[in-house]
């Protein structure tokens, strides 16, 4: 009895905490509060492995001058080998779902089992010194929290997906000390869209992460305080042709990336190729320390010091190769920071480069390095207000701002127009998947041929004459007939209109006027699948059959796509938080 009063006040509470606003803010702040503590933890042990192999301090790794021990770089090799002892633990036959696929496909439901591998795997990547980031680590736990939270308390799918990204964006945030730059990373990359509904919760969560890593000494920023900028209006072209420039580096970077690991995939070895590109990275590491790792150091270090054009160019190129080669040979990791890095090079190197061609001083070699930095960035992650809102929070600069947002959206509208994808949904695109953003379509997998098709279409024997045809269905009634073979499976359709023909003979057979013959729809074909067919085939009915081919309904394109665009005003309501 008591089981049954205590289930009962669970059963209320979960029903309030899906119809409160309040509560999903209060959720939200929980939310963020374990995003926060996973990416403190995370870049905690990721550092600390660091620290232990190369003894160099915390977040430094990349600013190392030179390597004095080059025996310490067969870590990159070691850190291969463990890492196919970890990737021995997951599932060999699928790719771990990350956060915006499961925002995308699977309405905010994030596998723990496959956090828990993105996560570990990426730390012993970033540890023993390969060229990845930790921010695939840091919001793949954020969204596991967020995601974990959600199921346990039963939450509705639009508010799971909003709370996946509030985790995701509070874990950027937390990493980079940006809190704003973290919720619009929620918004733009996890959930895709600009949600009212959502601003509050992503927001809440952004905030409280921060809070946590500043309470356990965190001191994230990524460029050093008090840095100097200058921007005049004839800087406005020059950094929009800049912004271009920069697109083009970063569809070319994630292109070269898909093709070495093509390459790398034929290969004989292609199983030891985590261990192999731990080999070819040792000579990149040790001519460049700054490809080690994600780049903290390096970045702070080189706007600091302003190096010559030529060094400038080298880093770049061998960061470049260096974060390729280790994600084509398996190193699990993102290209954020990375690309950061890069745009602060390439824009450090444009600014000299044009100053030297000029014999004037015209750019800013760090305003052109921070605007780099943010178009670059915006290319290979998206989100051009995330990255413009970066740049303002490092350095609170809002006339620098002003010329960021201008860059970043010319590198987005050209990145979107010549290439379409982010990195992370350009690796989804090679695996098959058709996604481009975070945009809610796992509700077209959620609606079943089964659920749309009307259950009592008209069947006539695929043995029948015409005349038996005429008989049983009079011309009026119905525009299209299915055909039935032995065991009711299906053969094909015919056109009322067609069977009334004049010039047919009643003896002859009715299945020679069948059309759209073996084309028909699985009773657990989504709405997705559905659609596709209909394009395919361009014709108005499609049976629906079961697994062995038996006839169990039938589909009318008008009716399926009505229902597509019902299901999809109701999608737009809740993204607003209007009641359906």
């Amino acid at each position: 009895m008591r089981h049954h009063h205590l289930l009962r006040v669970w059963l209320k509470i979960q029903r309030w905490l899906r119809g409160s606003e309040m509560a999903t803010i209060a959720i939200a702040i929980a939310v963020g509060l374990g995003a926060g503590l996973t990416t403190w933890l995370q870049g905690f042990l990721a550092h600390g492995l660091q620290q232990i192999i190369y003894g160099v301090g915390i977040n430094r790794l990349s600013a190392l001058v030179s390597i004095r021990h080059p025996w310490k770089l067969l870590a990159l090799p070691l850190g291969g080998l463990v890492l196919m002892q970890v990737r021995k633990l997951a599932d060999p036959k699928r790719a771990p779902v990350d956060v915006v696929e499961a925002n995308a496909l699977f309405g905010g439901r994030v596998p723990l089992v496959d956090s828990l591998h993105v996560c570990a795997q990426t730390m012993v990547s970033n540890g023993f010194g390969a060229s990845v980031g930790l921010e695939a680590a840091y919001t793949q736990a954020g969204g596991a929290v967020a995601s974990l939270i959600g199921r346990w308390l039963g939450l509705k799918r639009e508010t799971l997906r909003v709370l996946v990204g509030a985790g995701a964006g509070a874990s950027i945030g937390a990493a980079f000390g940006a809190p704003l730059a973290g919720a619009f990373y929620g918004f733009e990359i996890v959930i895709g869209a600009y949600a009212p509904a959502a601003i509050a919760p992503v927001m809440a969560a952004a905030l409280s992460a921060r809070v946590v890593v500043r309470l356990f000494g965190g001191s994230a920023y990524l460029v050093a305080p008090g840095i100097e900028t200058h921007v005049r209006s004839l800087d406005y072209p020059v950094f929009a042709a800049l912004g271009i420039g920069m697109a083009l580096v970063g569809i070319g970077l994630m292109r070269a990336q898909a093709w070495l690991e093509a390459a790398v995939q034929k290969l004989p070895l292609a199983r030891w190729r985590p261990v192999l590109g731990g080999v070819l990275l040792i000579p990149i590491a040790y001519v460049c320390p700054q490809s080690l790792s994600s780049g903290h150091g390096a970045l702070r270090l080189d706007l600091a010091l302003h190096p010559d054009v030529q060094f400038l160019l080298t880093v770049f190129a061998l960061k470049a190769l260096a974060s390729v080669v280790a994600l084509a040979f398996g190193f699990r990791g993102g290209l954020f920071f990375a690309s950061l890095l890069l745009g602060s090079l390439a824009g450090q190197a444009a600014a000299q480069g044009i100053d030297l061609a000029t014999g004037l001083p015209l750019l800013d070699p760090t305003t052109a390095a921070l605007v780099g930095m943010a178009a670059l960035a915006v290319t290979v992650v998206g989100g051009p207000m995330c990255l413009a809102l970066l740049v303002l929070e490092s350095t609170h600069d809002f006339p620098l701002t002003g010329v960021v947002v201008m860059a970043v959206l010319c590198a987005s509208a050209f990145a979107r127009a010549n290439f379409g994808y982010s990195f992370s949904t350009w690796r989804m695109h090679l695996r098959g998947s058709a996604i481009r953003s975070a945009r809610d379509q796992g509700w077209m997998r959620e609606i079943p041929a089964r659920r749309l098709m009307r259950r009592a279409p008209v069947v006539v024997s695929a043995g029948a004459t015409v005349a038996a045809f005429r008989a049983a269905v009079p011309l009026g009634s119905t525009s299209r007939v299915l055909l039935a073979g032995p065991g009711g499976h299906y053969e094909g359709t015919v056109l009322t209109a067609a069977a009334y023909d004049p010039r047919l003979a009643g003896e002859s057979a009715v299945a020679d006027l069948a059309q759209v013959r073996g084309t028909s729809v699985a009773a657990e074909a989504t709405l997705a699948d559905i659609l596709d067919r209909f394009d395919a085939v361009q014709v108005e009915d499609l049976a629906v059959v079961d697994g062995e081919g038996r006839i169990l309904g039938v589909l009318t394109e008008r009716y399926v796509r009505r229902r597509q665009a019902e299901e999809l005003e109701k999608q737009q309501a809740r993204l607003f938080g209007e009641g359906v």
